[in-house]
């Protein structure tokens, strides 16, 4: 069990400070694609981004209280993808566009849309997206929703703009997870994936940490000290229900489901020392997957299934390894520095998100686990937990900024950064849930 002086903290932050104290278990923080007649290219962000035009959907301040075309403009600027074209009023789904004069804003792609309340309470929104440039309709759509999916509905029309005009899939419509302290209360929050919309899915007195999405989207499974020791809980999302899955002799913490959703890696100290172990789902079939003195912990898998990654400081401090998912020798990931964590993998298995130290900063950089060549991609000095959108076209985590706590989405070059969340709370390991809703 990896005790406070076991990695060198006297640089260390307030925040890393917790996230080594969860690592411990102290009680702490721790389809196919579209076919595109318009085309980005998506290899490399920073580059050019494509010019779209979103017109505010006619009669939305009088039928809805969310702005449609705001949230889908926000969605994909946030994408580092696209940059927002000054449009006029008065389009509309129903109207034929000039392209003239879209052509003179150099909009390479337009779309605008209508809010009207039906009969019975719904919202029935509607729109087109259009290719400028051939003068020609890309998609049109229609959704009846409940006023409260008026947000929702918003996400889902971004994300089937972001697929027509770049062939994959948006991330809009997800969902991420994250942990908030207010005075004495913890909190496990559920948000849509721009922060907004947020819901509050348990909360206690005792920490909550090491937040993971199942990946039927359906389930989180989290670190609770509710009955005063690190336990491991799965709770459903939609009914709260909630049951423990892991509740040993010592430390149970760092949940990571595998990518088929049968089983989970979890670090316990059942046997002395914190190993990782693998659990099935309903908490039957625990067998140990490592046997080093060393403190093996933060597990994560490769979206293949095949290897785990982990964080074990088996070489003097802590750094990245990975083995294959059924247990077997090790090998180190990490050379670069002497303090490497929270390793994140990307949804295509070649990139790897982690935090490293550097002098007395903790920040997020990214790997190309093909070549092991690394890159820091942030500026902020208490970065923590990197979580990849379902699509890896973006990382979200969590950092100070300014004196406040936020939530931070980036592309994987670092060009474009969004804060989604600032507040005066606590604000911790964010994690980014499937493609489901």
């Amino acid at each position: 069990m990896l005790e406070p002086t076991a990695f060198p903290l006297a640089t260390v932050s307030r925040r890393r400070l917790v996230t080594l104290s969860a690592l411990s278990g102290v009680m702490a923080w721790g389809a196919a694609p579209a076919w595109a007649q318009v085309r980005i290219d998506i290899s490399g962000v920073g580059g050019s981004r494509i010019p779209v035009g979103i017109v505010d959907f006619r009669d939305d301040a009088k039928a809805s209280t969310q702005p449609i075309a705001a949230i889908v403009r926000a969605d994909l600027e946030r994408s580092g993808l696209f940059r927002s074209v000054d449009t006029p009023a008065g389009l509309s789904e129903t109207s034929t566009p000039v392209w003239a004069d879209w052509r003179a804003r150099q909009a390479d792609a337009l779309a605008a849309g209508s809010v009207t309340r039906l009969a019975d309470g719904r919202l029935d929104i509607r729109f087109k997206l259009w290719d400028v440039v051939k003068g020609s309709e890309l998609v049109g759509q229609a959704q009846a929703v409940h006023p409260d999916d008026a947000r929702l509905a918003a996400h889902r029309i971004a994300d089937t703009i972001y697929e027509k005009l770049t062939g994959e899939k948006g991330v809009f419509a997800t969902r991420m997870a994250y942990v908030t302290k207010a005075g004495p209360r913890y909190s496990l929050v559920v948000a849509d994936a721009d922060g907004e919309g947020a819901k509050v899915a348990l909360t206690s007195p005792e920490p909550i940490i090491s937040p993971a999405w199942a990946p039927n989207g359906r389930e989180l499974a989290y670190v609770s000290f509710e009955s005063r020791k690190a336990t491991v809980r799965i709770q459903d999302v939609q009914t709260g229900q909630r049951r423990v899955l892991a509740d040993f002799k010592g430390t149970n913490s760092a949940p990571a489901w595998s990518p088929d959703g049968s089983q989970l890696a979890l670090s316990l100290s059942r046997e002395g020392g914190t190993q990782l172990f693998v659990i099935n789902r309903d908490g039957s079939g625990l067998r140990r997957l490592t046997q080093s003195g060393a403190i093996d912990t933060e597990a994560c898998y490769a979206p293949d299934g095949s290897k785990i990654y982990f964080v074990s400081d088996r070489g003097g401090g802590p750094q990245i390894y990975r083995m294959p998912a059924g247990g077997g020798a090790a090998e180190r990931v990490t050379f670069s520095g002497n303090y490497n964590i929270s390793p994140a993998i990307s949804p295509d298995g070649r990139t790897m998100a982690y935090i490293t130290r550097m002098g007395g900063a903790f920040r997020l950089s990214v790997m190309d686990l093909g070549t092991g060549q690394s890159q820091q991609i942030s500026e902020t000095s208490d970065d923590e937990s990197p979580a990849f959108s379902p699509n890896g076209r973006l990382i979200v985590y969590a950092t100070r900024a300014g004196g406040k706590e936020v939530l931070m989405t980036t592309t994987l070059d670092g060009k474009f950064k969004t804060p989604l969340l600032v507040t005066l709370v606590e604000v911790r390991e964010p994690t980014w849930g499937p493609f489901t809703r």
